[in-house]
């Protein structure tokens, strides 16, 4: 384990040692991002390492559902795509999770049952984050106490961008203590949102990267799906290496997760291929990165059944999200 590990710990005693560590990080050359990004995606894989990789990305997904308008049919509907994504070929993997609103957890969990899909839930006054601390522990402690195995919480980018540091950092951090359940089964774990669309630099996502790790995060998350841009290459490059070097000073290993505007198979493979390349092949697991993108799971399943039979079907042909 690297000697990072006592200043890390130190930084957290203060706004200003917070503020001494995020500001001392390397800054990120945004021109070399935006080319080596562009550079991955244009990787092209071919035959069967093109099968393994669409496999792979439907394993990946998380489908989700926020809508004002949900209801549990909707959510039961979903929940069975997400177990058979296509009812016609039992071999197609299931998805990673499932994401839904904190009052629908228990729907999901029921409708899951022992499939090993996970359940997922936003909280924290999602999506702008706007609530006290108060509101944002008893939201994260209601859905895990429904179940969710994993809580998808969003940053006080205010705060953040203020300079308030110290404030995003207990916020994560009590958010964390929420999802313990008290040795009664696994703690849910906790994906943190930076919401990457509205921090304006890469220094700033390479920053709140940090900062929510630093807090106890077990994923960093771009985007709400809310809020535009959401997920881009660059971005997920920029925190893809924020995770990796992370890891080689803590020995702690965290998830990524770029979430909206990803929909179709070769946008699915060219962040396969950013993650091989830049965080590595360990990182090539639903347990440590994730697609928000629920609209991505048709094109992969189109493709699919292209590779086996040599023709698509027709866009109706699967369930709609």
């Amino acid at each position: 384990m690297s000697t990072l590990t006592t200043p890390l710990a130190e930084a957290a005693s203060s706004n200003a040692a917070l503020r001494a560590l995020l500001h001392g990080l390397p800054g990120v050359d945004r021109v070399g991002a935006d080319q080596r990004a562009a550079m991955l995606g244009t990787r092209s894989i071919k035959t069967t390492a093109k099968a393994r990789a669409i496999d792979l990305a439907i394993s990946m997904v998380d489908l989700t559902t926020l809508e004002g308008a949900d209801t549990r049919g909707k959510v039961r509907a979903m929940c069975a795509k997400a177990v058979r994504p296509d009812p016609g070929d039992p071999s197609v993997p299931k998805v990673a999770a499932v994401c839904v609103y904190p009052d629908l957890v228990e729907q999901a969990v029921q409708a899951l049952g022992r499939s090993g899909v996970r359940v997922a839930s936003v909280a924290t006054a999602f999506p702008s984050g706007r609530s006290s601390l108060g509101v944002k522990v008893e939201d994260t402690a209601f859905a895990v106490a429904a179940g969710a195995h994993e809580i998808d919480m969003v940053i006080d980018r205010g705060a953040f961008l203020s300079g308030d540091y110290r404030k995003v950092y207990e916020e994560i951090a009590a958010v964390k203590a929420a999802c313990a359940r008290d040795g009664e089964g696994e703690d849910a774990h906790l994906k943190v949102i930076l919401e990457t669309g509205e921090l304006a630099t890469y220094d700033n996502v390479r920053r709140a990267s940090w900062l929510a790790m630093l807090a106890g995060a077990d994923f960093i998350k771009t985007s709400t799906g809310k809020v535009s841009p959401a997920a881009t290459l660059p971005v997920t490059l920029v925190m893809l290496e924020a995770v990796r070097d992370f890891r080689a000073g803590t020995g702690r290993m965290v998830g990524v997760k770029p979430a909206g505007g990803i929909r179709t198979t070769k946008d699915a493979i060219k962040y396969l291929v950013l993650v091989n390349e830049t965080a590595g092949p360990d990182w090539l697991d639903p347990a440590w990165f994730r697609l928000g993108a629920s609209s991505l799971v048709n094109d992969l399943l189109m493709q699919r059944q292209k590779m086996a039979t040599g023709r698509y079907a027709g866009p109706d042909y699967f369930t709609l999200d």
